[in-house]
């Protein structure tokens, strides 16, 4: 198990997108025998798509998007409400409380989804994110792996968080590329029109640093001047409207 975790931990500092995360957790719940995993995180503004990475069946994933399950599943419900890890299944909590819940597990259990270990995170910026390992072995097995694994998967499911918050932060993704978040702040302060120096002081770095972030974000998205930066960046602001 060490070497799991190590291999794991080695894995999320050297990925950089979505494919080496998803790999990187789904290499992990297959040591722990469960089957698959999901980590939906919800946006904070209302409307906004949550963001979906995950092991599950294709068909199901995109089946629950397209139905907006995340505002009827009674795992996300609980999830929002409480922050300590439950199971969840046949004979397992959270409650069902309508003809419809009980048909989006029925509906779940028809793609291997029958019981789950869910993980609520609610972190220091005020995001909620749910990752949840999920298997279709009988109870008895899904118990045991929880059982022998729970608090392991606990600390994995944070550290995959704050690397998926960080490397697929949809605000500071311009274009397909990830500006770091002192250059998106430097850029953000450059779009309203203030100087090296006026940035500097606002973000209290030198005037030197705060040259050197903004050469970083042109050479990043691949333009000659700020000004150039500057209209991707409200480009790709008023997309995301």
């Amino acid at each position: 198990m060490n070497r799991t975790i190590q291999t794991f931990i080695d894995r999320m500092i050297e990925s950089r997108d979505q494919t080496a995360l998803q790999q990187s957790m789904a290499d992990v719940a297959k040591a722990l025998n469960l089957s698959s995993f999901a980590y939906l995180r919800l946006s904070k503004k209302e409307g906004r798509d949550p963001k979906l990475i995950s092991t599950y069946p294709p068909g199901w994933t995109t089946h629950y998007l397209q139905r907006r399950y995340q505002e009827l599943d009674p795992v996300v419900r609980q999830a929002i409400i409480h922050a300590r890890p439950f199971r969840w299944g046949p004979g397992l909590g959270p409650r069902v409380r309508s003809d419809s819940e009980r048909e989006l597990f029925e509906e779940a259990g028809r793609f291997g989804i029958r019981h789950g270990y869910t993980i609520p995170i609610h972190d220091n910026r005020g995001e909620t994110a749910i990752i949840t390992f999920a298997t279709d072995t009988n109870r008895a097995g899904f118990e045991r792996s929880v059982r022998e694994g729970g608090n392991v998967l606990e600390v994995i499911a944070w550290y995959f968080h704050a690397h998926a918050r960080q490397k697929l932060a949809p605000d500071r993704m311009i274009n397909g590329v990830l500006l770091s978040q002192r250059e998106h702040e430097c850029l953000e302060w450059s779009s309203h029109g203030k100087s090296i120096a006026d940035i500097g002081g606002i973000l209290r770095i030198s005037r030197r640093t705060a040259a050197f972030h903004l050469d970083n974000v042109r050479a990043k998205l691949g333009v000659r001047t700020i000004c150039q930066a500057v209209a991707q960046f409200a480009q790709h602001n008023s997309q995301r409207k």
